[in-house]
């Protein structure tokens, strides 16, 4: 098999004979295989061998036929090396055992070491860079769902301690924000020297903030690592999670090539919120995996149909994938996004050749 730059392709807005589609957290637990490793190793302790690490990331490219891998990770990971003691607790997610609380707890944060103490990232990374046929996409937890974590200590509903926090002691929520942002910053610039092919900047629960909130207490640290990487030429996607169609408007200007929506805004309508500046990725509502396949193939269609109305378009959820979800019905799946998505292509190309010729 040669390269396959698909997904590279419609990063940048190129045409190209299909649409890519690979699916957040592809690596994982609907695939029986996974689970047979995670009944001997935890998340955290299959991130620390490079060579598993690497292994569970290819699973899904081989099962499934998706045009990019993302690495096997969790957005927590880098938060140890800055001095966050943490544990990611089955059935519930990260619980952090120091959360920050005050300004003293803020200033104890030290800058991130990628090289001593994230050494087996990189190494997985430099492996999956030998190995992969497909891009690989790298990734980092965003200041504002890290922080959320951080603070609340394990995953909310209401964010209730991390807006306490935003709004009473704003200067102490910056710090936080720059610190966290430098953590970003040199964690995806080792990814990339690695051999990350590209990277995604997840903020999967800032959609709980106004636009007016993003504005002021966020957004300043997204611009700024986006700016801070703007040097390298692989392409960055910034995904603002669940429930943020009313943020898109705000992203103008951002300095990433992808935006990822989520299920609740269309394509063309999240398109049309960021004034068509950025290629977009999206955005299957990952519950409707249950439903009966030409169902499944029915809702794909007209997501197709709106993403290649323009160039740009990569074909995923609107969120991660879940144990519940069909190893088998993902295989078929990928493979009609891949023929719908080759023959409507096709046919615009050709009737696009008669106006000219006609």
């Amino acid at each position: 098999m040669s390269y396959n730059d698909r997904f590279i392709r419609a990063c940048r807005k190129e045409q190209s004979d299909q649409v890519p589609v690979w699916y957040m957290r592809q690596a994982g637990r609907y695939d029986p295989d996974y689970r047979k490793i995670k009944e001997k190793y935890s998340l955290l302790e299959i991130c620390k061998q490079p060579e598993l690490a690497a292994e569970v990331t290819m699973m899904p490219v081989r099962k499934l036929g998706v045009d990019a891998a993302i690495l096997y990770s969790d957005i927590m990971n880098p938060v140890a090396s800055i001095g966050i003691d943490f544990d990611i607790v089955a059935n519930v997610g990260p619980v952090i055992h120091n959360p920050i609380q005050s300004a003293e707890d803020v200033e104890r944060l030290k800058p991130i070491d990628v090289e001593g103490d994230l050494g087996h990232v990189l190494e997985t990374i430099r492996i999956l860079d030998k190995e992969l046929k497909v891009p690989l996409i790298t990734f980092a937890g965003a200041p504002f769902t890290i922080a959320s974590y951080l603070i609340e200590g394990r995953p909310s509903k209401n964010y209730l301690r991390t807006k306490a926090l935003m709004y009473s002691e704003p200067k102490v929520w910056h710090e936080l924000m720059r610190k966290l942002g430098d953590m970003v910053i040199a964690y995806l610039r080792a990814h990339i020297a690695a051999g990350g092919k590209a990277f995604q900047l997840f903020d999967s629960w800032v959609g709980a903030l106004s636009p007016a909130d993003f504005k002021q207490f966020v957004l300043p640290t997204i611009q700024r690592i986006f700016a801070e990487l703007s040097d390298l030429p692989q392409p960055k996607i910034y995904f603002p999670g669940v429930s943020s169609g009313e943020l898109l408007p705000e992203l103008k200007g951002l300095q990433a090539d992808v935006i990822g929506l989520d299920w609740r805004v269309t394509i063309e309508e999240g398109r049309r919120r960021l004034d068509h500046g950025y290629a977009v990725q999206g955005n299957l509502d990952p519950t409707l995996l249950t439903a009966p396949m030409d169902v499944i193939q029915k809702y794909a269609a007209e997501i197709i149909d709106q993403g290649i109305s323009e160039p740009g378009f990569i074909f995923n959820l609107g969120h991660g994938l879940f144990p519940e979800a069909s190893l088998e019905k993902l295989a078929e799946l990928t493979a009609f996004i891949h023929d719908y998505s080759g023959k409507a292509i096709a046919a615009a190309a050709g009737k696009k050749e008669e106006v000219h010729n006609g």
